[in-house]
């Protein structure tokens, strides 16, 4: 799950754009992203167009680990409430080895991935935030480790890569928030002007926002991604691994696109389609179909039911994913519509839609077309609708309602005061 990466950082996509109203790009530049690794991913297996997560870290996180909707137990930004039943939790109990590597920003303490169901990590901003990437400061295992002249974003994967081969005779399962992209934009190992002396850029320093960076940084994204797939094809696993591969929300802000001639500005931290559309692929050779392309939509709420059904873990709470297992396999998805509530802090009030991808619906009442509305400007009047689009407008509103009155308010004296953040 790479950090702050929209879905067209990812040139799998580059003619999903044709869809939507982006503006055309100024200058002769036709792409400025090229992923050949996260694209075989696709060729491997399945390409859903419309993935969603939410706008913003924490709440994806929160979701993604849990298949729960932030309405439901989403208690503050930087925080996964301690009683939560996570994917590490169940995976664990099917009699999986675990695994966490990458960022954390859930709190907890140091023994709190074990207490989530992870048997091994290795991690960032876990009871720290030193800096990420020159010079990192981890925590492995209950250890603080700081890495002098090393990147950080190549040892958190290294230590997956192991992982995968010291349980390459088991069933394992390895869950991997990545640190890349995410600002500070600072050099890659790969960059020209890499320096491994650096002490890097952290929370503060607003001035490393500056996105000259961000292309290489999502390469190196790829790069990883080709040095885990390589791993798994080492130790012929690759037709009995599923690998998932997202991102946690959308691109920042400071960021602007080039796909395919058009531009895109980021919406990380905005319910607009820029804020949580995310590139969402799925790669399991000899169970997927090879090459294709999903109009389905999917949430981080169905990736706890699907890789429970994958290891016949039972699942005995209520959640709000729906596992796409079926689908992958070649058969109709379940999922229709996708429902988002959002607040960055908490509390009892979030922004909240429902949407089919192209069409979204706000508690509010406001009705848009995404793919010519890009930026939510001209609300649909709803007595302009014809009969198929009414019927879809009717679809979301019931599904808003179904969510009317569950959220859950938490007592935040309960919890510790965010320090990490």
């Amino acid at each position: 799950m790479a950090d702050d990466m929209g879905w067209e950082c990812v040139s799998a996509y580059r003619n999903l754009i044709t869809k939507y109203n982006y503006p055309k790009a100024k200058s002769d530049i036709k792409d400025h992203y090229f992923t050949p690794n996260i694209d075989k991913l696709a060729t491997n297996g399945m390409r859903f167009d419309h993935g969603f997560s939410q706008p913003i870290c924490t709440p994806s996180r929160v979701q993604i680990m849990t298949g729960i909707y932030n309405q439901r137990n989403y208690v503050r930004f930087g925080l996964l409430d301690p009683q939560a039943m996570t994917f590490g939790k169940i995976m664990k109990n099917a009699g999986y080895k675990t695994c966490v590597v990458g960022k954390w920003q859930l709190e907890g303490g140091s023994k709190s991935p074990n207490n989530f169901g992870f048997d091994e990590y290795c991690l960032w901003q876990l009871t720290r935030r030193p800096a990420r990437y020159p010079n990192p400061g981890l925590e492995v295992n209950g250890k603080e480790i700081d890495y002098p002249g090393e990147y950080g974003p190549d040892i958190v994967s290294d230590y997956l890569c192991d992982f995968i081969e010291r349980n390459k005779d088991k069933p394992f399962f390895g869950y991997y928030p990545m640190i890349l992209p995410h600002w500070p934009f600072e050099p890659t190992p790969d960059s020209k002007d890499w320096d491994s002396t650096s002490k890097g850029a952290e929370s503060g320093k607003l001035t490393q926002k500056n996105p000259k960076y961000f292309r290489e940084m999502v390469s190196y994204v790829d790069k990883i991604i080709g040095k885990i797939v390589a791993k798994l094809e080492q130790q012929k696993l690759t037709e009995k691994t599923m690998i998932i591969f997202t991102g946690d929300n959308g691109t920042a802000g400071s960021v602007s696109s080039v796909m395919n001639g058009r531009v895109i500005k980021g919406g990380k931290g905005s319910t607009l389609d820029t804020g949580n559309h995310v590139p969402f692929i799925v790669s399991w050779p000899g169970t997927i179909k090879s090459n294709t392309t999903s109009k389905a939509i999917v949430n981080f709420s169905d990736i706890f039911p699907t890789i429970a059904e994958v290891a016949k873990a039972s699942i005995e709470h209520k959640i709000d994913g729906i596992s796409f297992l079926p689908h992958l396999r070649g058969g109709k998805a379940k999922r229709q519509t996708s429902y988002c509530w959002y607040a960055r802090n908490g509390g009892p009030n979030g922004k909240e839609f429902a949407h089919t991808g192209k069409w979204k619906l706000y508690s509010n009442g406001k009705f848009f077309n995404v793919y010519k509305d890009i930026t939510e400007k001209n609300p649909i009047k709803i007595d302009s609708l014809n009969d198929n689009v009414r019927g879809i407008h009717s679809k979301l509103l019931k599904e808003l309602d179904l969510m009317k009155g569950t959220r859950t308010i938490f007592d935040l004296s309960k919890y510790p005061k965010a320090d990490i953040n």
